[in-house]
């Protein structure tokens, strides 16, 4: 292919000596003439292992090149890659200033271009900014339609300073979000030879990835950083701790836990994490990730709680009650607080959860809900049909299979909260072209959370 590049920094300057490596034409554009300059007698701009030696090759074999006119490059390309700086404001904002800039450029150069030509944003932006800064600002100075005249595509890096040539070869994943088909089959010709995940998805999303991947890379090493000191004030090995964690593929370092749905509860983890807060501050130590977590817990809660109340009605069901599915554990059931508050606000509430029916609660559990909510045990009920005659807005609260069937039940009249993702929805991630969302049957008006 005929690639241009938009931005000769990190990002930019190691994209063009791999493409260039791999045989494409690569003209890349800087408004730095020093960067064109060490481009352009085969020198790196910037001190990267082994990037040198790449761009000299690129120039040797005459597939590099450097320029300070983009019209030009733009021009004798077919694909633009946008890889300039996106820098934080004072308030801590996102600056689109230089791709705003570099948008304008490529505009005016397709207005004089008749062939079909890909846009893509490089450059790490935050969701929303490609339909709402780079596309109008596109179409403005080139008098073209996004997605018919030329293609625009997301394609967020993954690459780490110090190793970021072994990255561009090795990615964990390959995420390309696309306006249109023809564009996104492009960027996926480019990245063919690549041993990695290939998702094609919605732009927003292929924006918001980069930023929920450096955010955990951040929240980790913050989380590692917190546990040590514990240890250390504790006298404990926080390696040896952490090198233990670490064994654990299953529920620490895999995808479990890591789904949008409902807050936690239970037995442990709440307890579990008020008694380490309380065991760090009692040796001085701070720890505001770890003190941060259950506050998060409690917003969570404060969400579903709007979302519930979002359709305006007032009889509500709840499909499940316990903090987990298929169990009758109610100990710190954040559907429970949750049922609690809307109770209070006078709402009429119908609970259906075959797990912790009016028969089955004994024990602790009775206790419990005696004790502490005893107007739970009305709302309590076995009969399905009484449950659904009851239930304007029905809110799926945990994710036992058995709700799937009463969904279908639901009619037209009926509002569905989706507390735990767990509605059949038609997903439009990595899927092309797009595709609705919503309940596959039709009938009810569904809110995932």
């Amino acid at each position: 292919m005929r690639i241009s590049i938009l931005g000769l920094g990190y990002v930019g300057s190691v994209a063009a000596a791999c493409l260039a490596r791999d045989g494409h034409q690569v003209i890349g554009v800087d408004a730095d003439p020093v960067k064109v300059e060490h481009i352009n007698r085969g020198a790196s701009p910037i001190l990267e292992p082994g990037l040198s030696e790449l761009i000299a090759a690129g120039r040797r074999n005459g597939r590099l090149t450097a320029t300070l006119d983009p019209d030009y490059a733009v021009r004798d390309t077919s694909l633009t890659f946008i890889s300039v700086g996106t820098p934080s404001g004072e308030d801590g904002s996102l600056s689109l200033g230089y791709v705003s800039r570099a948008c304008n450029q490529i505009g005016q150069a397709l207005a004089e271009k008749p062939d079909f030509h890909v846009v893509v944003t490089r450059s790490t932006v935050l969701p929303g900014s490609v339909r709402n800064v780079v596309i109008p600002t596109l179409e403005r100075a080139s008098l073209k339609r996004a997605g018919i005249d030329f293609g625009v595509c997301v394609n967020p890096e993954f690459l780490r300073e110090g190793t970021a040539i072994s990255d561009f070869d090795n990615p964990p994943k390959t995420v390309i979000g696309a306006t249109d088909s023809r564009s996104a089959e492009m960027l996926k010709r480019l990245y063919a030879h690549l041993n990695a995940p290939l998702l094609v998805t919605p732009l927003a999303v292929a924006e918001a990835v980069k930023y929920a991947d450096n955010a955990w890379h951040a929240l980790k090493i913050a989380f590692a950083n917190e546990i040590g000191a514990i240890c250390e004030k504790a006298g404990v090995d926080a390696q040896a701790v952490m090198d233990v964690f670490c064994h654990d593929l299953k529920l620490n370092i895999s995808p479990a836990y890591l789904r949008p749905g409902m807050a936690f509860g239970g037995s442990c983890l709440p307890k579990d994490v008020r008694a380490l807060n309380h065991f760090a501050r009692g040796m001085n130590v701070e720890t505001p990730l770890l003190g941060s977590i259950l506050a998060a817990n409690d917003r969570q809660i404060e969400r579903h709680l709007s979302a519930v109340e979002s359709p305006g009605n007032r009889r509500l069901g709840f499909l499940g009650i316990s903090f987990k599915a298929a169990t009758d554990d109610l100990r710190e059931s954040p559907v429970l607080r949750m049922i609690d508050s809307l109770h209070e606000r006078g709402y009429a509430i119908k609970i259906y959860d075959p797990w912790v029916s009016v028969a089955s609660v004994q024990g602790a559990n009775r206790s419990y809900i005696r004790n502490e909510l005893p107007h739970i045990l009305n709302m309590l009920t076995d009969d399905l049909q009484e449950f659904m005659d009851h239930a304007e807005t029905v809110v799926i609260a945990n994710r036992s299979p058995l709700y799937r069937g009463v969904l279908k039940k639901i009619g037209r009249n009926r509002s569905v909260v989706d507390l735990v993702n767990v509605v059949p929805q038609c997903r439009r991630c990595c899927i092309y072209p797009n595709n609705s969302s919503g309940l596959h049957n039709g009938q009810a008006t569904a809110v995932a959370v």
